[in-house]
């Protein structure tokens, strides 16, 4: 399996943020192509790529920096197209908002789509993936973030720093931002999606629980009388505990941050001396994709990897980076969750169009970790 490399600019090889439309050293206009998880020069918002010419997203102007084929409709980009509301043109407070929103999706879609998932798109018919992102202060109403029959919902408000961190601390929730809604959210799709029979959903209900349990119930419950005493010996959060569904949405999106992290230490050449640092005889190699490894690889090396940058962050003055212990029981249900995601049916004609093949294939491309 080929190394995975930073992205870089193709004028100057500068590193570079996944969020970039212009490169900060030499100001080279920039897109980035997701089918070569590369950024690619533009010239005159095109760019030609192996013979074939790309455009910029329509959405360039609210900071989308993909590249589309000229046959994509309205000239949105996949991610783009994913999103099924948005604010009003003409709110361009909340359209700033839905800019860096949008930013974190593609990060999500990029990942899906390394991770080897399928993705439906919401207009290809009922149940398919897709976003609603509006604003509850644009609205003057509360925004409810949530999923239903495939649609995403969340409240670009939320975005904004302080009332984000407000609602963090109100909820007692050690960690809380847009990317972690977002893949939580996709969690709730998955589940439906990657378990299509009996036993596999046998084997769901004994390590999160039955979900046909009435959810409105136990969300009253939940909110009146908290989790239960020693929730942290079973969950990865006291939101878990509320019903079966939460307990796999929120397990789902801890897989998800381990495994993009992960990726983005190999993409940045990091590893742990492992005599110096772990004290074991080996040292501590994130891999670009445990996609042929068992959990408890990954989890070992998460578990290496997350406290080193604990103490990164302990050293600015900060909170941890993963302010979570995984415990046994956790493992058990990330197992599960690896298990169903390694085996996952082969992504859409259209995604791999744009390029989100399985993750087998975008770990021999050169670009590809998530910085």
């Amino acid at each position: 399996m080929a190394h995975v490399s930073t992205p870089r600019c193709p004028h100057c090889r500068h590193f570079l943020f996944l969020d970039k439309l212009i490169c900060p050293e030499c100001d080279g206009q920039l897109a980035y192509h997701p089918r070569l998880r590369q950024f690619v020069g533009i010239h005159k918002g095109k760019a030609v790529v192996d013979g074939e010419t790309w455009y910029t997203c329509s959405n360039r102007g609210w900071r989308c920096n993909w590249l589309v084929r000229d046959d994509a409709p309205s000239g949105r980009c996949f991610s783009c197209r994913l999103t099924r509301a948005t604010p009003d043109s003409d709110d361009t407070v909340a359209l700033e908002k839905l800019a860096k929103t949008e930013e974190a999706k593609r990060r999500l879609v990029l990942q899906l789509g390394d991770l080897g998932l399928p993705i439906r798109p919401w207009y290809d018919g009922a149940g398919g993936l897709g976003f609603d992102l509006l604003s509850s202060i644009s609205l003057g109403r509360s925004v409810t973030i949530g999923h239903k029959n495939g649609i995403i919902t969340l409240d670009l408000a939320e975005s904004l720093d302080d009332r984000r961190e407000a609602l963090r601390i109100k909820l007692g929730e050690p960690y809380r931002t847009m990317l972690g809604h977002l893949r939580h959210e996709v969690g709730h799709y998955y589940q439906r999606v990657l378990i299509t029979d009996e036993q596999t959903w046998a084997e769901c209900r004994v390590l999160f629980g039955d979900e046909r349990a009435n959810y409105r119930d136990a969300m009253a419950r939940h909110y009146r009388e908290g989790a239960p005493e020693g929730w942290a010996q079973a969950y990865i959060s006291e939101y878990a505990t509320m019903h079966p569904w939460e307990d796999f949405a929120e397990t789902f999106a801890h897989y998800l941050h381990i495994t993009a992290t992960l990726q983005t230490a190999n993409a940045t050449g990091m590893r742990l001396d492992g005599e110096a640092f772990a004290h074991r005889d080996s040292d501590v190699n994130p891999l670009p994709s445990y996609a042929d490894q068992p959990v408890h690889r990954l989890v070992g090396d998460w578990r290496w990897m997350s406290h080193a940058f604990n103490r990164v962050n302990r050293s600015m003055g900060m909170g941890d980076l993963y302010p979570f212990e995984i415990v046994a029981t956790v493992v058990r249900k990330l197992a599960f969750i690896h298990d169903i995601v390694t085996r996952s049916p082969q992504p859409a004609v259209e995604q791999q169009v744009v390029g989100l093949a399985a993750a087998t294939a975008a770990a021999t491309t050169p670009d590809t970790g998530f910085a």
